[in-house]
């Protein structure tokens, strides 16, 4: 979804002294560091101090016998009335709480940071992160419904998400917000640090460059400087995406799709995968999106990676055992979920008929990625299931959440005889849906809410049975599920699934800013909804409710109660072993 721009989000963090702004210092109070990682270390102070009148002081030492260099003064950064002193591509080796103080023009700040060690020993080779985006209690529940079959009240199976032997509720609160986006809390897990919303790999500072942020290191970087391993990333989004390009990127603004593209390029995981083809393009070819002349569909070509435009091109690529790096990019912008390709033809599946499934994605890359004997880290995301969550668009969202099931249960087949891989499956953020009963056509009345039945009036839903993958042929039934959203602007409704494509819940005003109901669907069998969001607001939001997280392997049992996201980095790389002599 669109966010707040970068206005004054990350100000608030600014220690303050009797009202005025004193020191802040990157990384925050209270970050978590693998020992081993790189990370900038940057101190703001107000004004132009002299240099020598800064002290800075790391557990009562200089701060240079800590962190292995000296700092650099910068005055007036980026003409702001700041000064800075930056350590680029910081490192501690030491494992242990340290406290760092700064002192200047007569104030002081303090923060403490826990720089942790992993186990020596290595438990698992691989690591299979699936992040089901937005995906929130609802929407497994229904997927298990839908995709399983529900009786008496006993469910016809489990979901391959639900058979897991590990399982934490994560929280997934920023530093700027309680309710975060997908950018920051994907890199809660890729760094281990928190940051605020839109920003990706980086400490959201107060510089005028969105690429000029305190960087902390990414887990693709992390495991091929540390262990050679190969890296795979995988979705069903554009590649540039806030979910994936976590996996790589270090901007404050995730919406730079061309730096984004860079980022790919410089980290060379071995598997790209997803939709965003027009920011690989030079400006020259027709439907770029680039503002310049480079070709990184070449560039990519020059260091060795196959090409894939679509499913055929793909399975081809994985076949040939020379395929080491592959790029695959098979949609302008996002893949088609899993019901329109499957069920309904819709979206842009007439131009792109021979887009790949979730599932042959993630047997690609298994069959790339296992070619590497040191092991693997692969991200795999089904990221529709945020996006049609945002267009409330429950039924788009729960197929996609089915997809997403299958994908995990092909991992886990893989898996099943190797005993070196850690399976993680969990959402980075959630929504605010709820399954309150069903929707039944029968019942009598016009009005959505007299089709709504609640406790032992709602029954079961009767959709058909789902074919051999878990998806039922039709969302088209008399006796739905009432799903339910609980953060919506102005829009008509008349419980019925959107057949014709996905839901667009609202327009622009007649100001260009406010957003009004949809008046397409605005019938005389529909339900005109008064939003509860800011009349600005133009699709559904995220909430701050935490979401589950179930794992199997070797570490998983680091997965337990609650947990922070950014443990759930902390778990991934104690499972590598990755602060260890290697």
């Amino acid at each position: 979804m669109k966010t707040a721009s970068l206005g004054a989000a990350c100000l608030a963090l600014v220690a303050g002294l009797s009202g005025a702004r004193a020191q802040t210092i990157y990384p925050l109070n209270r970050a978590e560091i693998l020992a081993g990682a790189r990370f900038d270390f940057k101190v703001e102070v107000p004004g132009v101090p002299a240099e020598a009148d800064v002290a800075i002081t790391i557990n009562g030492r200089p701060a240079a016998e800590i962190l292995g260099k000296p700092a650099t003064f910068v005055a007036k950064e980026d003409g702001l009335d700041q000064s800075a002193l930056w350590v680029r591509d910081a490192e501690i080796a030491k494992p242990g709480k340290y406290v760092v103080d700064v002192k200047a023009g007569g104030k002081a700040a303090s923060v403490t940071w826990d720089v942790f060690a992993t186990p020596e020993k290595r438990a698992a080779k691989n690591v299979i992160l699936f992040i089901g985006d937005g995906m929130s209690v609802a929407h497994r529940t229904a997927a298990r419904m839908l995709s399983k079959g529900i009786s008496e009240g006993h469910y016809g199976g489990d979901l391959a998400i639900d058979d897991m032997p590990h399982m934490a509720l994560v929280s997934t609160s920023g530093t700027d917000s309680i309710v975060t986006d997908s950018a920051n809390s994907m890199s809660a897990y890729t760094t281990g640090h928190k940051s605020c919303v839109n920003a990706l790999g980086v400490y959201c500072a107060r510089n005028t460059s969105t690429l000029g942020h305190p960087r902390v290191e990414t887990i693709t970087s992390l495991v091929k400087r540390k262990l050679g391993l190969a890296v795979g990333v995988v979705t069903n989004t554009e590649i540039e995406d806030a979910t994936p390009a976590g996996m790589v990127a270090q901007t404050r603004r995730r919406s730079d799709y061309n730096d984004i593209v860079k980022m790919f390029y410089d980290a060379e995981p071995e598997v790209i995968m997803g939709g965003g083809t027009p920011n690989f393009l030079p400006k020259t070819v027709a439907g770029s999106k680039r503002k310049d002349d480079d070709d990184y569909l070449a560039k990519f070509a020059a260091k060795g990676y196959a090409f894939a435009a679509n499913d055929t091109d793909m399975k081809a690529a994985a076949a040939d055992a020379k395929t080491t790096r592959l790029l695959g990019l098979f949609n302008p912008v996002n893949i088609d979920g899993a019901l329109d390709r499957r069920v309904l033809k819709g979206g842009t599946v007439k131009r792109y008929q021979d887009q790949p499934d979730l599932t042959d994605m993630v047997k690609t890359a298994l069959d790339v990625l296992s070619r590497k004997p040191e092991g693997f880290v692969l991200m795999v995301e089904s990221g529709r299931i945020d996006k049609y969550s945002h267009s409330l668009d429950w039924e788009r969202a729960v197929y996609d959440t089915i997809m997403l099931d299958n994908a995990v249960k092909l991992a886990k087949d893989w898996a099943a005889s190797r005993n070196d891989t850690m399976i993680v499956v969990v959402a980075d953020h959630a929504h605010p849906v709820s399954i309150i009963g069903t929707v039944d056509d029968d019942r009598p009345g016009t009005r959505l809410r007299d089709k709504i039945g609640t406790y032992a009036d709602a029954g079961f839903p009767n959709y058909p049975a789902p074919d051999k993958d878990g998806y039922p042929a039709t969302v088209d039934v008399s006796r739905r599920l009432a799903f339910t959203f609980g953060a919506y602007p102005d829009h008509c409704t008349s419980g019925k699934p959107f057949l014709n494509g996905e839901f667009e819940p609202v327009k622009a005003g007649p100001d260009g800013k406010t957003q009004v109901a949809n008046e397409e669907y605005c019938g005389p069998t529909a339900t005109r909804m008064q939003g509860n969001l800011p009349i600005t607001a133009a699709s559904g939001v995220h909430s701050a409710d935490d979401v589950i997280l179930t794992a199997t392997g070797p570490g998983s049992d680091q997965f337990r109660g609650h947990m922070e996201n950014t443990r759930v980095f902390r778990a991934l790389v104690g499972a590598l072993g990755l602060s260890a002599p290697h």
